[in-house]
């Protein structure tokens, strides 16, 4: 999955992310906006044959969106890597 960042400021993250759907960029959202140091996460999809989603992240005081897009991601990671058939 290419990821482009667009926007890497102290609190604002912004990135195009090429070839995931709706349903994993809701599940990291949805994720993100529950974090304790998130203030707003969304993502927008754009136009579908033209345009990559690009996801937004803002953070509160001193955290880092891209520690906690790292954390979020590895928690997800654990959580797929851990399912079975």
């Amino acid at each position: 999955m290419p990821v482009k960042v667009l926007i890497h400021e102290k609190n604002e993250l912004r990135l195009r992310i090429t070839g995931e759907s709706h349903t994993a960029l809701q599940i990291l959202r949805d994720r993100l906006n529950n974090h304790k140091s998130v203030e707003y996460a969304n993502y927008f999809p754009g136009h579908p044959d033209l345009d990559p989603p690009e996801f937004y992240i803002r953070t509160t005081g001193k955290t880092k969106p891209d520690a906690v897009l790292n954390e979020i991601v590895t928690s997800l990671s654990g959580e797929f890597d851990s399912l079975t058939l």
